[in-house]
């Protein structure tokens, strides 16, 4: 097969997976559809390495990775994360509550190595499933390297219907206390303050990031000396590179005393970066970087289904089906106390929690779907959408983009 037809038929599967997501208003995850065509593929007439082929092997995943993971870092602000820290508990707990619910259960059940695969894609994203994807194929689990990958396909599933019952629940019940005059701003779920900070903050840069270079320029606080046409795509990518060849370095020298993942480095480094003014927020987008990064981590994540055959996902199939039961009680749990203690309600409390399983953007779409199919009235959209939309939006942040990585960076090593 020649490159350019490799790179079309991959290229045009994320398409599809795109497209009948956009359709059913994310209620069918593009992940799934594009991993069930890869399937197909594999089954059927792809070369087993046709994401090489394509012209993205594993060095080039590697790479992409360790960029992503320092341009995830300057997305973040303490300041405004001090702000929401109600959120920030409420995402905490319910991720703790599937690590225990997992560990005192599904190591019973199963045992130690699938859990320690499991966990970190199941409470994130794309980053956590290539880590833990690649570190038990290192460690020769190749079962479990694909199980990693598909826990991170189907997690969705299990998160978006449970999500929109969740915020219709409180929705009807935020939207009672408004018609009846008892809503006051006390009543708020999680701080209002999230609202301001939501919008001008970190999670709106996330939801848009086409930010104008003369706002981003006074990031860089160390380059002010720098005329603003020298900050140049190359100039951008530089720095990153810089920063994230800095983490993987200290990662190696600290490795005769304690290993630490050079990923969970970049994640820190770029907070460094970002609040030192050597990184600007958002570097990899502003490079017009992103979007082939990702594209380059979707296929990589893909291209471990190669190793799937028809047997080995039924074989995995219990697996999968206990490990999310099991993890969405634990959450479910621990989230309804810490909601209970921070006199949050248990929908709103689970809501934010379940944001581990799909993160950004299927946490904005889903809670502004809910939100319009509530009520037609503006105004209570307005309100529906102050108390309701900033929670969910840095619950998915927290979760799905620092702890998971910090999660699959510890438990890769204990493969």
């Amino acid at each position: 097969m020649s490159q350019l037809l490799a790179l079309v038929l991959v290229v045009f599967i994320l398409f599809v997976g795109d497209a009948v997501s956009v359709r059913t208003k994310a209620w069918i995850p593009s992940v799934f559809i594009s991993a069930i065509l890869f399937l197909i593929g594999y089954w059927t007439f792809f070369p087993k390495e046709i994401v090489a082929i394509a012209g993205i092997p594993s060095t080039v995943a590697t790479m992409l990775m360790y960029l992503l993971i320092t341009n995830m870092g300057t997305l973040l602000s303490i300041r405004e994360l001090k702000q929401q820290w109600k959120t920030i508990v409420i995402a905490l707990s319910g991720v703790l509550g599937i690590v225990i619910f997992l560990f005192a259960i599904g190591t019973f059940i199963f045992d130690m190595q699938t859990m320690l695969v499991a966990i970190p894609p199941l409470v994130g994203g794309v980053v956590s499933a290539v880590i833990m994807s690649d570190g038990a194929k290192v460690a020769g689990l190749a079962t479990l390297s694909v199980f990693a990958i598909v826990i991170y396909v189907m997690q969705g599933f299990a998160g978006y219907p449970l999500t929109s019952i969740m915020l219709k629940k409180e929705g009807r019940r935020l939207l009672q206390l408004h018609r009846s005059g008892q809503l006051t701003q006390a009543d708020h779920g999680v701080s209002q303050r999230a609202n301001t900070a939501t919008k001008g903050g970190q999670t709106n840069a996330a939801a848009d990031p086409k930010v104008s270079s003369a706002e981003a320029q006074p990031e860089l606080r160390m380059f002010r000396w720098l005329p603003a046409k020298y900050n140049t795509e190359f100039f951008k990518f530089f720095r990153l590179a810089l920063v994230a060849y800095l983490a993987y370095l200290v990662s190696t020298l600290l490795g005769p005393w304690v290993s630490i993942s050079p990923f969970v480095l970049c994640l820190l480094f770029g907070i460094i970066g970002a609040s030192t003014g050597f990184l600007e927020k958002q570097a990899l987008q502003k490079a017009n970087g992103f979007g082939f990064a990702i594209l380059g981590l979707m296929l990589f994540i893909f291209d471990g289904l190669k190793q799937a055959t028809p047997q080995m996902m039924l074989q995995i199939l219990p697996q999968l089906v206990g490990t999310i039961v099991i993890g969405v009680i634990g959450m479910y749990v621990f989230s309804m106390l810490a909601g209970r203690l921070l006199k949050v309600s248990k929908e709103m409390a689970f809501s934010v929690s379940l944001t581990a399983l799909y993160g950004f953007p299927a946490d904005y779409i889903i809670t502004s779907e809910v939100i319009k199919s509530l009520t037609e009235d503006e105004q209570e959209r307005e309100m529906l959408t102050s108390r309701m939309l900033p929670p969910m939006l840095v619950g998915g942040f927290i979760t799905v983009t620092i702890v998971s990585v910090v999660l699959a960076g510890i438990f890769v090593e204990l493969l």
